[in-house]
């Protein structure tokens, strides 16, 4: 069994691995009181004022308590991480960090405007970690990539890889969990979505293009195959008969 889960891990992609490692490691060691939530969640005044820059990185990785729900989210930061790095994004490493990158991005910008705006402030105020919210984008991302596949949700109902945001969302408002995480990814999913696949298409300009620096960082494997420029093939030889 531990070999089988070993095997399992090693054959993960280098971000998803990466990424599941750090989220695990993190929301352990908050539990285990090793390491506490308050030096880890997203707070813009100690980040300007204190520079205090690890928050814009660590918020992602907390995933709250060691419940049911947060087994959920590391089956689906396992699965549909693993799925959109492997497929969509197979050989394309850096892009995939770049999308991450974009999610968070997005996310922390979200928050920040609305916790400025009169009316939700509140609302935007009690998000302390967006770690569901990206993993939520991940989802979105990948349904989008794979819009009819045919899914089951717990073999009560069956439905395509296009609803799967919204039925996660619903599963989310009946277990008493807050959507607004759920619809910050979704906003983020699409807004990824939009300017990589759908815009490029209408106008034939890609905004979402990897920067160079980050492409440098990862060394995707490609086959080339390359002739020789200076061999000469001599004539087959003919072949007297006697």
């Amino acid at each position: 069994m531990a070999q089988a889960v070993e095997e399992w891990y090693k054959q993960m992609p280098i971000i998803t691995r990466s990424y599941l490692t750090a989220a695990i490691v993190t929301t352990v060691g908050c539990s285990l009181e090793i390491i506490s939530p308050y030096n880890l969640y997203l707070n813009p005044r100690l980040v300007v004022r204190q520079y205090e820059i690890w928050r814009l990185i660590t918020n992602f990785l907390y995933f709250r308590k060691m419940d049911l729900d947060f087994l959920f989210h590391m089956f689906f930061l396992a699965r549909y991480c693993k799925l959109l790095e492997e497929n969509s994004f197979r050989g394309r490493t850096a892009d995939f960090f770049y999308m991450l990158l974009f999610g968070a991005t997005v996310l922390t910008g979200i928050v920040l405007v609305g916790g400025m705006i009169p009316y939700v402030s509140e609302s935007f105020a009690r998000i302390f970690f967006l770690s569901n919210s990206l993993t939520f984008m991940m989802v979105y991302v990948w349904s989008k990539h794979n819009p009819f596949i045919h899914m089951s949700f717990l073999g009560l109902f069956t439905f395509t890889a296009a609803y799967l945001p919204w039925v996660l969302l619903g599963f989310s408002v009946l277990v008493g969990t807050s959507a607004w995480v759920d619809l910050l990814g979704m906003v983020a999913g699409h807004a990824y979505y939009f300017l990589e696949d759908v815009y490029p298409r209408m106008t034939g300009r890609h905004p979402l293009k990897t920067p160079l620096f980050i492409k440098s960082l990862f060394a995707d494997e490609t086959v080339v195959v390359a002739r020789p420029a200076d061999v000469r093939f001599a004539p087959p030889q003919e072949v007297q008969q006697d």
